[in-house]
Parts: C-alpha cells; structure tokens; sequence
C-alpha cells in the first residue's frame, strides 16, 4: 500500500549516494599515461583493490603497487551500501555451517580475526570513518519468523558467539516500531561505519605507504608479456592510451564486466536501492529509542536493513534485489521510482511515528552475487592473476579476507587460507540466458510469495535448496 505522504517524503530526494554527495569526498587523481612496470598491478579501487593493495605494501615496503580504477576509487558499492561490516566470511553462520560443516569453526574464528585487524587499520591510520561496534539487531515482523530467530541464536551461541534473544517488550524497548514481534541481538560481529569514508581512508593510507594510484583509468585487455602479463588502459576520451607491465595482477572488478571470460558464469549484477532521511530531530529520535545505535535487519526473503548514521539521519534499503537481463548495467538503471515508493511505505509502516520525515537522497548500486552467496576465488595466467568475486553484500568487512587470499594465491605457497575449501572450491556457475534471467526472476517472485504464506517455500525454491543454488535477495 502506498501511504498517502509517500511521494511528498521523496519529493526533493537527490537522485545521488548520500556517502558520495559531500565536501569531504577527495580530488581525483590523474589518470594513468604512458608506459609503466610494477611488481603488483591492482585493477579495481573499491574495498577489495584497496585492501590488496594496503596489505601488499604493509608486507613488503619495497613492493611496487600499482592501482587503476575506472572511475575513482569507492565510487560504486564500496561508497554506496549501508555500512554494515560484519564478521562473517560467508554471508551468515547458517549458510556457512550448511556449506561448509568441517571448517565453519575456523572461518568464523577468522572471521572474528578480520573484523578486529580492520578496526586496528581504521585505528592505525587514523581513518574517520565512524567506525562503531554496535551489533545487529535481527528483528521478526511475522510471527512465523520467530522460531527462525531461535534456531539462529542456538546455533551462534555453539560457535561462543555472544547473542541476545529478545521478547516483543524487549526488542520495542530497543527499537520502538510496531512491527516488531521479537529480535535477536548479535552484540560483537558487525560493526557499522561510512563506507565511503572507510575507502577514501584506506586511498589515503594506501598513497601514504606509496602505492600509486591512477583514476579513471579503465583497463582494456590483459595479455602475456614475457614473464609478466601487460594491460591495456585507457583514460577517457582527452586522455592518453598506456599500459602496465607487472609481474603480478590482481583482479578485484567485482560486479562489472569481468576482465577474465570465465568469470561471467559465475557472478550476476543485481541491483540494490537505498534511501536516506534528513537528519532527524530530537523530538523525532526520542520517538524510536535505538540508543544503543545497532545495525538492524528484518528476516524475511525480501529483508529491510536499516541504520543510524554519524548525523542522526537513518539509511533504509534493501527488499528489491534487481536483475537486469544479459548482466546489464548502466547508470539509468541506479534509480528505480517503484522500489523507492516500496521502500519509503515500508519506511512509514515501520516508523509510523517519523510520519513527517523527508528522504534526502536514493539511489541503487549493484551487489556480485554468485550462487553460495559468498566470495569464491582463483588463479589465471599460470598463477601470475588472483581473483576474488561474489562478495553478495558483505563486502565491506569480506574484501579484506579476500585481499589475503588472493596476496596468498600470487605468493603461489601453500598456506592456511589457501588449504580452505571455502578457498579452494567455486560455486555453481549460473546457466547462459536466457535461463538466467528467467530464473533468477522465477526466484524472486517464488521468495515474495513465501514471505506471503509464512515462509512456505513453493518446488522451485525447495529444487534449488537441494541444489546448492539461490539467489539473495
């Protein structure tokens, strides 16, 4: 149902990422020109390029660390998701413990180990980025939901996980919406931050320990050279053709057009939308409570996630997860007026009381998805590449797990990460189209319908459960 205020709370929303649209955002660099060497070429500028590239130098000053990135760096999902950076390395304990029984201990116990050495870099580089360790507060808005919330809560306190089971009082008085019929609050594995700032810190740090850094510099092509492997780069239309000769590449693109064939089998685009309030009132914080300032979540198939920002304004995203057919993207497609009407009365259902806040920006970006829902990794050019794809929206704290897998694969040594079958293993590639896009669409209205009839899920999803295959909205 649309509520009545919908369209005016949207009315003046700028069409932009709000973490993009401020003064604190820094000059470009000049883009790439000429002829270069390296030792390590990074293709890519979001979390997964920058955290490579930090990692590489840190271990070895003398390395020369070269990173490209055709825009600039954060520009896409690194500067425009929702700030949640959690522990898990494999999309949720749940997904893990299915996928992988023998070792999900350790991939959580290093899971714990990435999130505290990304709080330490934040600390030591001094990067501004709000870091805060608040937790996530999963919240049951049908009561089917839960009993979901208790198998969760069981099965983290195995793994020595600190987690709060919450009542209907109970979670009311953390958060006040009326929707809220129970709550599970997972206190020490997400953290929330701004994501854009988190990237801007890490160019910073990066540039610091001299790693070179060109924008919007877009790689062409790849191809041997020698020992070495060579890319073609081109800078904008004014902009002089180069290349870059290095020994080693790194390949951290993601979602976009990948550089390496193969990879189009295994990772789809899917879009993800946003909005973001104006800052709220005092009157209007007293209102809803979340003192405690947690990461929240619904758990339906078609989640809401939802947070407090360093100013007081609050992001809403999530539900629609959109596949475009053939993997397209395009800027066009970064606005969607029916998700954002969705999502601002699903907004105003929430928070009835906030009925007279405005949205003062949306926009969308896309999400890696691959069918385990969490990153895969690999090799190319005889071991001179590494790649890591797939990320499906915990990319803010997984991208740098992935940045030591993939310094890991290049140093061509066996070592703990690498012996990981989480490592070692890819998951189901997605079928050409377009048998694709039909079931991925098949998918998404087969997940809708399920949260309509109580989580039932109907023979398509039970056939794709059997499988390994899903697609997450």
């Amino acid at each position: 149902m649309k509520l009545p205020h919908t369209g005016r709370a949207l009315a003046d929303a700028a069409p932009v990422p709000y973490w993009l649209d401020r003064p604190e955002r820094p000059d470009p660099l000049p883009p790439l020109a000429g002829r270069h060497d390296a030792d390590l070429l990074v293709v890519g500028g979001g979390y997964s390029g920058l955290w490579t590239a930090l990692l590489a130098k840190e271990a070895d000053p003398g390395r020369d660390v070269l990173l490209v990135d055709a825009g600039t760096c954060g520009w896409a999902a690194s500067g425009r998701n929702g700030g949640f950076c959690a522990a898990s390395l494999t999309h949720g304990l749940a997904n893990g413990a299915e996928r992988w029984p023998g070792e999900i201990a350790e991939l959580e116990r290093l899971g714990r180990e990435n999130l505290d050495a990304i709080a330490a870099t934040v600390a030591k580089h001094g990067i501004d980025c709000d870091f805060e360790r608040t937790g996530e507060l999963a919240v049951a808005v049908e009561p089917y939901q839960l009993a979901g919330l208790a198998e969760d809560a069981d099965l983290a306190r195995r793994y020595g996980h600190d987690v709060r089971l919450l009542d209907r009082d109970e979670v009311r008085a953390e958060v006040a919406s009326p929707t809220y019929l129970g709550g599970m609050w997972d206190r020490g594995r997400v953290a929330l931050l701004d994501p854009a700032k988190l990237a801007w810190g890490l160019r910073r740090a990066a540039l610091d320990l001299g790693v070179r850094i060109h924008e919007h510099t877009r790689v062409t092509g790849l191809a041997r050279d020698g020992g070495a492997l060579c890319a073609a780069t081109a800078g904008g239309p004014d902009a002089v053709p180069g290349a870059v000769r290095a020994r080693q590449v790194v390949l951290a693109t993601n979602a976009f057009p990948p550089l390496l064939r193969r990879l189009r089998a295994w990772v789809v685009p899917v879009y993800d939308y946003a909005l973001m309030t104006e800052p709220l009132t005092p009157a209007q914080r007293d209102a809803i409570g979340w003192r405690n300032r947690q990461g929240l979540a619904d758990t339906g198939n078609q989640f809401h996630y939802y947070r407090i920002t360093a100013d007081g304004r609050i992001l809403f995203g999530g539900y629609d997860a959109v596949y475009h057919y053939g993997n397209r993207m395009a800027p066009e497609l970064e606005q969607r007026e029916a998700t954002f009407t969705a999502l601002a009365s699903h907004f105003f259902t929430t928070f009835p009381q906030l009925s007279d806040v405005r949205f003062s920006h949306r926009w969308g970006g896309v999400i890696d998805t691959c069918t385990r829902f969490c990153a895969f990794f690999g090799t190319a050019y005889e071991g001179r590449l590494a790649y890591a794809a797939g990320f499906t929206g915990l990319g803010v704290g997984a991208t740098r797990f992935g940045a030591r897998v993939m310094l890991d694969l290049l140093g061509g040594e066996e070592t703990p990460l690498t012996r990981l079958d989480l490592v070692r293993r890819k998951p189901l590639p997605f079928p050409p189209e377009p048998v694709r896009a039909t079931g991925i669409h098949l998918t998404r209205w087969s997940l809708a319908r399920a949260d309509a009839r109580e989580g039932r899920r109907n023979l398509w999803l039970r056939t794709l459960d059997r499988l390994g295959l899903g697609f997450d909205s």
